[in-house]
């Protein structure tokens, strides 16, 4: 069954996926005015929702993408890399409680460390903020 709200929202989705949001927004913000506030509770909620999607669209569109064009040139269309990496970077320490588990005010530090380590760059890092480190051997012996 189709409605206009239905509808709206379809195009709406499809000017998304193709890295559009002005004509999106447009659509969307079309809707709310459509939309015949009854007074009722469903639909000052779903008007509640639409107004807050616009906002989140509004502020976010210069980070839409068109998954289309990126599909095409072989881009990734997914964040699950992404997310995957923030879990390992993250561990287990934090995210389960372990014995250890860092406070917050300290996990922006041990983010940065446990990033460096995984793209390899903790000893470049040191070596930046320590030149004498780059040129003492001994310290690379220790270090490898």
């Amino acid at each position: 069954m189709s409605t206009p709200l239905i509808d709206g929202l379809r195009n709406a989705k499809r000017h998304l996926r193709h890295g559009c949001p002005y004509p999106a927004l447009q659509r969307l913000e079309s809707l709310g005015w459509e939309r015949a506030t009854d007074g009722s509770p469903e639909e000052t909620r779903l008007l509640g929702k639409l107004a807050e999607f616009i906002g989140y669209l509004e502020n976010n569109q210069r980070f839409i993408v068109n998954y289309g064009d990126r599909y095409r040139h072989g881009e990734p269309i997914t964040s699950s890399f992404v997310e995957s990496a923030v879990n390992q970077v993250v561990s287990k320490r934090f995210v389960k409680r372990q014995q250890m588990a860092g406070r917050p005010a300290h996990a922006q530090g041990l983010l940065q460390v446990r990033t460096a380590v995984l793209n390899e760059q903790l000893r470049s890092c040191f070596e930046r903020w320590y030149p004498t480190l780059a040129s003492n051997e001994h310290a690379h012996d220790i270090a490898a």
